[in-house]
């Protein structure tokens, strides 16, 4: 199965962009990143396309010098434990 992130306005997804297997929203406000919801379809999880989703808002977020807001939970845990994208978390 392809993995490839696509991007489309404020969405992250994997799969067909109108019915993804995998995607994250967000909203930018000023110089940050708001990630509202990471979701995959049941069928697809346990294969880190979510986690795989966050690294990719990380990057974006490094390249556009934004912070990361994640009012998402599993995008909070994720950056939370991930010393790495400390830098970009907006607490």
């Amino acid at each position: 199965m392809d993995h490839t992130i696509q991007e489309e306005r404020e969405r992250f997804y994997i799969g067909d962009q109108t019915d993804p297997i995998a995607f994250l929203d967000f909203e930018e406000e000023r110089e940050t990143m708001v990630i509202t919801s990471t979701v995959v379809e049941p069928s697809a999880r346990k294969q880190g396309l979510a986690t795989e989703l966050i690294d990719h808002a990380v990057n974006y977020a490094r390249k556009n010098k934004l912070q990361i807001d994640p009012v998402c939970p599993f995008a909070r845990d994720v950056i939370k434990d991930t010393p790495e994208y400390h830098v970009v978390w907006k607490q």
